[in-house]
């Protein structure tokens, strides 16, 4: 740690290095001997945490590291749309994404929050956002029944006449699927988890060939990667290229 300098450190900015350079704090190791008062008053508790795990003390477990709070899906538009057909399918997209992501660590849901907003930047259209959180009846981790009460959200808070530039959802108030409340008047469909873990394994196999009614079939899901640092160890055709003179 003597030999990392301070600026390297993860979690330190350029303004706290800054700081930290003004009393003579230059790398790690002198960052691990400053009172926990100090660091906890300029960093507040995510530097005090920085500093024991630099200095070997185990802060978070890995059962808290795996299991997420919340599941969020949102992506700005690749363009702005106005009418509700495209909104629906591109909030149904994210809820089937969603919903992988809870079934994968094995939680359900009790609560979805829906967020609809205009573009910013675009001052000179109309602006206009709006939320919602809905209930569901009972913890699930199905896609249908997800993306049903998330479009009745969104059909509550959609307004004609505006040009849509961002959408998206966050499964709240987890729970582990083992330890879920069921509803004796909504009963889940129980045909849901079945029918969920063979399109999970489907998708796994085929890269999302299986798709619900109310997503785009011919669209296919892509981040943006126009940055994405070449892949040197694992692919031949980005290994590392070196231009050479003879002499």
């Amino acid at each position: 740690m003597k030999w990392s300098k301070i600026g390297d450190v993860w979690g330190i900015g350029r303004q706290h290095e800054k700081r930290l350079q003004e009393i003579k704090v230059y790398n790690a190791y002198q960052f691990t001997r400053l009172p926990n008062q100090y660091v906890q008053k300029e960093k507040t508790q995510v530097g005090l945490r920085l500093k024991r795990d630099l200095s070997g003390e185990c802060i978070l477990d890995l059962e808290e590291i795996g299991i997420r709070k919340n599941i969020a899906v949102t992506r700005a538009f690749e363009k702005m749309y106005s009418d509700y057909a495209d909104l629906k399918e591109r909030v149904s997209t994210y809820c089937a994404k969603a919903a992988f992501k809870l079934r994968r660590q094995d939680s359900c849901c009790k609560l979805i929050y829906v967020f609809l907003h205009t573009n910013p930047h675009r001052q000179d259209l109309k602006q206009y956002r709006s939320n919602i959180a809905v209930h569901t009846y009972f913890p699930t981790n199905s896609t249908i029944d997800i993306t049903k009460h998330a479009l009745t959200g969104l059909e509550k808070i959609y307004r004609e006449g505006y040009q849509y530039k961002k959408a998206g959802i966050i499964l709240m108030a987890l729970t582990p699927a083992s330890q879920r409340q069921l509803s004796l008047f909504n009963p889940q469909n129980p045909k849901h988890g079945a029918l969920m873990k063979t399109i999970d394994k489907l998708n796994l196999a085929n890269q999302d060939k299986v798709k619900f009614a109310g997503q785009d079939l011919a669209r296919v899901w892509k981040v943006k990667q126009e940055r994405l640092s070449k892949r040197y160890t694992s692919r031949l055709d980005e290994l590392i290229e070196i231009n050479c003179e003879k002499f």
